[in-house]
């Protein structure tokens, strides 16, 4: 039984880290359910409180640090509210076209026609849609990180 709860726990590790490519993964979720799973079926006693505050510090922090990131880098590029928004929809579009590759295709392409639709300069345009993909790649680092760091400091626990 041992065998099946680590392959699943397993399994959940890499969903987590699959998010980076589908967004429609909820990565800490399923970083949640492993470490639950560990919990309540294998053994309890080895996950301590510190253990438990730092991970949901840490799930706050993945999640902000997504938002955060595309937000600061379409704004400090030149883009705008409508930019952001774009950036966003083209991230969960861009994950069902062939992905990894939709991911930066098609926010980078959402957010040049965003910000043309709105009368910018092309040049304008062009510097937003590079904040987008910025935006993205350095949250998706910031994920990566972050993912590892929980995935590591679990193993450290037990």
């Amino acid at each position: 039984m041992d065998i099946i709860l680590w392959l699943i726990i397993a399994a959940c590790f890499v969903l987590s880290f699959a998010s980076l490519i589908f967004p429609i993964i909820p990565g800490p979720l399923v970083l949640w359910i492993g470490f639950l799973i560990y919990y309540f079926f294998m053994n309890h006693a080895e996950l301590s409180i510190i253990f438990w505050i730092a991970m949901i510090l840490l799930t706050i922090i993945l999640i902000v640090s997504d938002i955060i990131a595309n937000s600061y880098f379409v704004k400090r590029y030149g883009g705008s509210k409508w930019g952001e928004r774009s950036a966003a929809v083209g991230v969960i579009v861009g994950s069902f076209i062939a992905p990894p590759f939709g991911l930066i295709i098609v926010p980078f392409l959402a957010v040049l026609a965003t910000e043309l639709l709105q009368k910018r300069t092309v040049q304008e345009s062009f510097r937003a849609s590079i904040g987008s993909l910025l935006g993205f790649l350095g949250g998706s680092v910031a994920k990566f990180v972050l993912q590892a760091i929980m995935i590591i400091w679990f193993f450290l626990e037990i």
